[in-house]
């Protein structure tokens, strides 16, 4: 089941349905991690052999979520501390 594409597709449209769901960006480096694998076993870049296939997986999906870490991760002064409260006169 898992050497075909189309199945790692569904699967990395169906973590990006739940990354939509879920906030926070937990499943998207998975989604796209997935998706990457089937296109790459769509191709026929890469066989059939399940170990290989989880190791493209889980390549693919390290490298998307340092990817998105770097690009929308956490940024230089984003939190903001306050030295004042609302209440104070």
């Amino acid at each position: 089941m898992w050497t075909i594409w189309w199945v790692w597709v569904v699967a990395g449209f169906g973590l990006g349905v739940l990354e939509v769901l879920v906030p926070g960006f937990i499943f998207l480096g998975f989604a796209v991690g997935a998706v990457g694998t089937g296109v790459l076993v769509g191709l026929g870049l890469i066989g059939g052999n399940v170990p290989v296939l989880s190791l493209v997986f889980a390549l693919l999906s390290v490298g998307a979520w340092l990817a998105l870490r770097a690009t929308m991760g956490v940024r230089r002064g984003q939190v903001k501390l306050w030295d004042k409260d609302v209440n104070d006169n």
